[in-house]
């Protein structure tokens, strides 16, 4: 049986960024780093996942911090969330542009 075709509009690259998680109505972000990134979304790591549906408010440490509002898309029980991003400023859209090129590129090397 063949795989699942591809949903995702773009690719994903293999890379640790950090991100800090914001929650409505509370004003501690929640730590972690993506396990991979792309233009519109990220997966990340947790034991505690996020329910599909729950909203969030992201800073990306890429070159710079990035904000980003998003939609958690895919919960995986001790693993992770799958997360969508919503709405980006045109400049940060630009700035994760720039910076997937270069982890891209730079292939393994940022990986770790």
């Amino acid at each position: 049986m063949p795989p699942p075709p591809e949903r995702r509009r773009d690719p994903r690259v293999k890379v640790k960024v950090p991100v800090e998680i914001y929650l409505e109505g509370n004003d501690i972000p929640f730590r972690t780093a993506t396990s991979d990134l792309s233009l519109h979304g990220c997966y990340i790591e947790t034991f505690s996942p996020f329910p599909i549906g729950t909203v969030l408010e992201l800073k990306l440490q890429a070159n710079s911090t990035l904000l980003v509002l998003a939609t958690v898309v895919a919960s995986d029980p001790q693993v992770g969330n799958g997360i969508h991003f919503t709405k980006m400023l045109p400049e940060d859209v630009e700035e994760l542009k720039a910076f997937l090129a270069a982890a891209e590129k730079a292939g393994t090397e940022n990986a770790g």
